[in-house]
């Protein structure tokens, strides 16, 4: 998959968990590229267009703890319950180094989980962890 089109379903995506859950799950994603001595942003879209950057090594803190522990496959996705304010509460590896990030930056995963919405709305997510499981960002 390219990046044009990766934006496309994650975007997508993002709007039908909207939709279920009738209201943003996610409020914050970006598409970044790891690599062993640096790493770069393919695409934002959240609240925090001007500082995002600055704060993202510590943003992700929660979530890279579970990622060592786990070792994701392409397709495989991650959350953490207590990813509070800018940290972000979820992932999916989209290919070799490429990871989604995805935060609510006023809920944390365990307020997001007790909502009975929940069950439906993270079905979208779930989809388009497959869709990269069978075609991953290149």
């Amino acid at each position: 998959m390219n990046l044009d089109s990766a934006r496309t379903a994650v975007i997508a995506t993002l709007g039908r968990m909207t939709a279920l859950f009738n209201k943003p799950v996610f409020d914050e994603w970006v598409l970044v590229k790891l690599a062993t001595a640096s790493g770069a942003i393919l695409a934002y879209s959240g609240p925090r267009t001007e500082s995002y950057q600055k704060g993202f090594k510590d943003d992700i803190v929660p979530l890279r703890a579970e990622l060592e522990q786990r070792h994701l496959s392409t397709g495989d996705f991650a959350f953490v319950d207590t990813a509070a304010g800018t940290r972000f509460d979820a992932c999916i590896k989209l290919g070799p180094a490429a990871y989604l990030f995805c935060n609510n930056t006023t809920r944390d995963m365990a307020d997001i989980r007790q909502d009975p919405l929940w069950r439906e709305a993270q079905k979208p997510f779930a989809h388009l962890s497959e869709l990269f499981r069978t075609d991953p960002l290149e």
